[in-house]
């Protein structure tokens, strides 16, 4: 174990500072997997360390704590998870600074609360220190005002995608590439990118893996079959041979390029509609409604009843 870890406290309060961090670095998500390896790396932990387990449940303490500290730092609003388990940053997530006293003071904030409501026979809904984490729905969602949103229209997703950065949509897509079991997602720097927005590794399963560089690109209209083009040129000349290319769009793209598609197995178009087909199977940044129609044959016997 890494010498500068405070054994003081509980151990986990040692880990929210690296788990926020690597999640700002990621671009606001990760998997509990990468997750787990970031702080493992950034807090120099031995192998030694890693393995202990409790003699009773025989689990591994490491992942307990990492466990522990993503549930004060839920409880605190600053990360959340999704539907298929990857966690991210809030918008206080991203703005919070956590050191390890900042870690120290959340941790006793929610103890304090814990205790008080344990205690407290007016709140018939106890919260223990072994609850699950609580799902997190902001009551009100604070909107950039240069996005120019009211919260009084109806948007849909696709016009709410297509109002974000250029930065912002590609750690957008990095985020919704997660949630489809891509792991290792490295947004790279708009500045030096070579023709690529990110890299990615697609799990198969137990054996193979499927390298993958994907570029997005904000469109109201059509995508140039240009932009194909020089994307599936980047593919081509890849020294490091990658498998496939995703280029994402919330455009549409030309029969010419849907045939460039077809003639390349390594390229895999994603327009607009499909994006946000993705985003409602995966229930991220949206909201599941039930919409009730009205069951003809089932009313068929009482307008026909003389």
């Amino acid at each position: 174990m890494n010498n500068n870890i405070n054994t003081k406290h509980a151990l986990f309060i040692n880990w929210m500072p690296p788990f926020i961090e690597l999640l700002k670095e990621k671009g606001g998500s990760a998997t509990t997997k990468e997750i787990r390896e970031g702080i493992t790396k950034k807090m120099k932990l031995s192998d030694e360390f890693l393995t202990e387990r409790y003699e009773k449940s025989n689990l591994l303490k490491f992942n307990n704590q990492v466990y522990w500290a993503k549930q004060y730092l839920a409880w605190e609003r600053l990360v959340e998870t999704s539907k298929q388990g990857i966690w991210a940053l809030t918008d206080d997530g991203w703005k919070a600074p956590m050191t390890y006293e900042d870690a120290l003071e959340l941790f006793r904030k929610w103890v304090k609360i814990h205790r008080d409501t344990r205690k407290s026979k007016e709140n018939t809904k106890k919260i223990s220190a072994n609850s699950e984490i609580p799902d997190i729905v902001d009551d009100e969602v604070d909107v950039d005002s240069d996005i120019e949103l009211e919260a009084k229209e109806d948007y849909s997703l696709l016009e709410i995608l297509k109002k974000t950065t250029p930065t912002g949509f590609e750690h957008l897509c990095g985020r919704l590439l997660r949630e489809y079991d891509f792991e290792d997602i490295d947004v790279t720097p708009r500045s030096n990118d070579g023709g690529i927005d990110g890299t990615a590794i697609l799990k198969l399963n137990s054996f193979v893996n499927m390298s993958v560089y994907f570029q997005c690109k904000k469109y109201d209209g059509t995508v140039p079959i240009g932009h194909i083009r020089e994307f599936l040129g980047v593919l081509a000349t890849d020294q490091n041979g990658v498998d496939r290319g995703l280029f994402i769009t919330t455009g549409t793209f030309t029969k010419a390029a849907y045939d460039l598609e077809r003639k390349n197995t390594k390229l895999e178009l994603i327009d607009g509609d499909k994006l946000v087909e993705m985003f409602e199977k995966a229930e991220i940044g949206v909201k599941p409604r039930t919409v009730f129609d009205p069951d003809i044959a089932f009313f068929t016997q009482y307008i026909n009843l003389s």
